[in-house]
């Protein structure tokens, strides 16, 4: 697997603020209303239920009990059921996005964000930044509810905003194919353009997803990460339009060599 550390922004002319005020929302959100993931009332409450959506009703489910072999025998765990939904079922698949499973899941989520949405914001502008952002997170949750539209799965909730940053990183690989990202793989740190950490990540997900593109069994929707990738690709150029030229295009690094006494030098 490979993880981004972070790429090169000496290019960047404007601080994103529309990428951080997300960030911090999402984990206001996680921490204020989710209590850190342990706020079931809350979260099974806003988030985007297939069943719901299809039918435009909430769905409420009681409590159930599982029981599961163990290590010293049987094991009993309560799976809590759906919750009231104050509001219109259909803006679930809003508020969803704003949601996370827990601690590792928003972190992962908004690392990602941190490092290849603000290029994002600078190359769309605030404004249409914020909107092709919401737009693709929608779009997510909507490639969920048709991906699990039938059987146990039209009941599983979908939370988070994987979504939304599939779209940014799909975007970031049409518009930033080279620019330089840093990378850990395994225990080394190297520098890779911008295709090959992004085109990584996106076959990792199609690896991930072979057994899962209909459902929920792993518990990521990696179904609808890939739509969702392949949207941003689609979406970013129609939302450049009218920006100025050269935008979207310029990569600030331009070649990089190896020096005869190991140091890395830039043309």
């Amino acid at each position: 697997m490979v993880f981004p550390l972070g790429d090169d922004n000496r290019d960047r002319t404007s601080f994103p603020v529309v990428n951080v005020i997300l960030i911090v929302a999402n984990v206001a959100v996680f921490l204020l209303l989710q209590g850190f993931g342990t706020n079931d009332s809350f979260t099974l409450a806003f988030s985007a239920v297939p069943a719901e959506i299809l039918s435009g009703r909430d769905v409420v489910t009681e409590d159930r009990q599982v029981q599961v072999q163990g290590v010293n025998g049987p094991e009993v765990y309560v799976i809590p059921g759906l919750k009231p939904t104050p509001i219109p079922v259909f803006l679930t698949l809003l508020t969803s996005i704003f949601m996370h499973g827990g601690l590792a899941h928003i972190a992962g989520n908004m690392w990602f964000l941190w490092i290849f949405g603000d290029n994002i914001e600078q190359d769309l502008g605030r404004g249409r930044y914020l909107v092709f952002y919401l737009i693709c997170g929608i779009l997510a949750s909507l490639a969920h509810v048709f991906l699990s539209a039938s059987g146990p799965s039209a009941q599983i909730p979908s939370l988070g905003a994987s979504g939304a940053i599939s779209s940014v990183m799909g975007a970031y690989l049409l518009l930033h194919p080279k620019r330089r990202v840093t990378v850990l793989v395994v225990r080394m740190v190297m520098d890779v353009p911008g295709y090959v950490a992004v085109g990584l990540w996106f076959l990792f997900q199609i690896i991930s997803g072979l057994g899962v593109l209909g459902g929920m069994q792993s518990g990521v929707a990696y179904g609808a990460h890939i739509g969702d990738f392949l949207a941003g690709l689609a979406l970013a150029k129609p939302f450049m339009l009218g920006r100025p030229p050269g935008i979207g295009s310029r990569e600030s690094y331009g070649k990089v060599r190896w020096g005869r006494d190991g140091t890395n030098r830039e043309e």
